[in-house]
């Protein structure tokens, strides 16, 4: 029962961990130093693994990466609003 809780704190760290830098860009009105290619790879990553949560039952799983993929939306939106106001 121990593994279950680490696997909840992983997951958590996880899923929340983009969430520090969409405040900066928030914060800041500049996506200048993110990397669109990691911001894509990561997002195709979270699809990924919540497919693989469904596939072996893990609500978990599923949970935190459909949390991660909706973090990921968001930090692409303000991606692509904050790249586009750098060249205007």
């Amino acid at each position: 029962m121990e593994w279950y809780f680490v696997g909840i704190g992983g997951a958590l760290l996880t899923t929340f961990g983009f969430v520090p830098q969409i405040i900066k860009m928030h914060r800041t009105k500049s996506a200048r130093d993110i990397s669109p290619a990691t911001l894509l790879q990561y997002s195709a990553g979270t699809v990924l693994w919540a497919l693989y949560g469904y596939h072996i039952g893990d609500s978990i799983v599923i949970a935190a990466n459909v949390i991660s993929f909706i973090i990921m939306v968001v930090a692409i939106i303000q991606y692509n609003s904050y790249s586009r106001n750098r060249c205007a």
